[in-house]
């Protein structure tokens, strides 16, 4: 009997929870950031829950993401957590107007030939990833709405507990 009622458990426990992306190795990258700052690389983050963004100045969902990012950033922004912006835009004046208007306390680089955009191999615009502090990709999300910052939320605070509660396995090689 109480065999059953585990194997119940774990399939209602199954049937409540989203379904992250699998987790693989992933593309690394060292890219300039609008401030003109030294380069920020990937790896400077390795051993933080990493909120990945791709964006650009035409995409109109931005100006609904960058605020809602922003204080995702603010509130869960401690030492084991970050959100990166990578701008796709051709021409940075673009990106930097645009930046004026929504401003952001997060580091935001610039792809302007959009070769880190190739390698992750986006689906659509906007797509983010969120990456574990192995540097895996956990979750993968394309589109924003006000209403999906919560399920975002609640993945960037499972994988923090995670960390505190156990240790991360090693990540899987990319296949």
């Amino acid at each position: 009997m109480p065999r059953i009622i585990a194997i119940a458990l774990l399939a209602l426990s199954a049937q409540t929870q989203a379904e992250p992306a699998p987790t693989f190795s992933l593309p690394t990258f060292s890219l300039q950031t609008t401030n003109k700052a030294e380069p920020i690389s990937l790896s400077d983050y390795r051993g933080k829950v990493i909120y990945l963004d791709f964006w650009a100045s035409w995409c109109a969902p931005y100006r609904i993401s960058l605020p809602l990012l922003n204080e995702l950033h603010n509130e869960l922004g401690t030492e084991d957590f970050t959100v990166l912006a990578i701008n796709i835009d051709e021409d940075i004046t673009k990106a930097k107007r645009f930046l004026q208007r929504y401003p952001v306390d997060y580091p935001i680089l610039l792809d302007t030939s959009a070769s880190v955009a190739e390698a992750y191999e986006l689906p659509a615009m906007p797509t983010s990833f969120i990456i574990d502090q192995n540097g895996n990709i956990t979750y993968t999300h394309v589109g924003l709405k006000e209403k999906d910052i919560e399920e975002i939320r609640g993945h960037v605070v499972d994988l923090l507990n995670y960390k505190k509660n156990t240790s991360l396995p090693e990540p899987l090689p990319h296949s």
